[in-house]
């Protein structure tokens, strides 16, 4: 059985960030800076201290400003490469699109590139080998669910449903934008632009997506309300980033 650290990192970078213009005109949302580090290279830590060593940056927006900031990934010890979109793909189709990045036979890691979430790597790939399905999503349990689109999960943890967002300010559990897929997913991926969580993952749910739940920190920097809260939690967040 492999261990997480032979695993692909495809990190979706290569969003618009329309709602984080008014703070963030001149950069892509991953390279937002928190306390004057780049948002991105909290989540490159975070790979690095759990052995994810090799990873692929879905890139697009201002994708030149992220491969100048990180290079091939030496400076952290580590391999980068890049796939680079001429044209918005959306979530699945930038996944499409880094196939060539992913062994055969193999399960690769998807990451947003504008969330943090505080997640066990080695677990979540042990989860998902020992279910079986294709999917494995690590989740969380928030107490404002009202942007994000709710989780439902039945036994043995298996995702039963996805509901889209609906704007109401109550807790639920919420997709941490972290998933363990098999290789076998980007077949049933169409080419051209399509949404992981609109397109992929409901048609997905009968050949069996399995959740995780995660319990320590989240923070999404889609809105400038986040974006500023991130910035106070600057220290919390390169420790979870950090930790072995």
């Amino acid at each position: 059985m492999r261990t997480i650290g032979d695993k692909p990192v495809l990190l979706l970078v290569g969003g618009l960030g329309t709602r984080l213009r008014p703070v963030l005109s001149d950069k892509p949302k991953p390279l937002a800076p928190i306390a004057g580090v780049p948002f991105l290279e909290l989540l490159i830590l975070q790979l690095r201290s759990q052995g994810l060593r090799r990873l692929v940056m879905c890139s697009g927006f201002h994708a030149d400003q992220i491969k100048q900031e990180f290079g091939d990934g030496r400076k952290w010890d580590l391999s980068i490469e890049y796939s680079e979109e001429t044209q918005p793909l959306g979530t699945a189709g930038a996944i499409k699109l880094a196939e060539r990045f992913v062994p055969p036979a193999s399960e690769f890691v998807v990451m947003n590139g504008d969330s943090f979430l505080e997640v066990d790597f080695g677990r979540l790939l042990r989860v998902h080998q020992e279910h079986g399905g294709l999917a494995t999503i690590a989740v969380r349990r928030v107490p404002d669910a009202a942007r994000y689109g709710a989780v439902h999960i039945g036994a043995d943890n298996r995702v039963v449903r996805f509901s889209e967002k609906m704007g109401i300010p109550e807790a639920g559990v919420i997709n941490g934008g972290v998933y363990i897929f098999n290789r076998e997913v980007l077949q049933r991926i169409s080419e051209g632009p399509c949404s992981l969580e609109k397109d992929v993952l409901p048609n997905l749910l009968s050949h069996g997506v399995f959740a995780l739940e995660q319990n320590g920190m989240f923070i999404d920097i889609g809105t400038p309300e986040d974006y500023l809260r991130a910035q106070a939690l600057y220290e919390s967040l390169s420790h979870a980033a950090r930790l072995d």
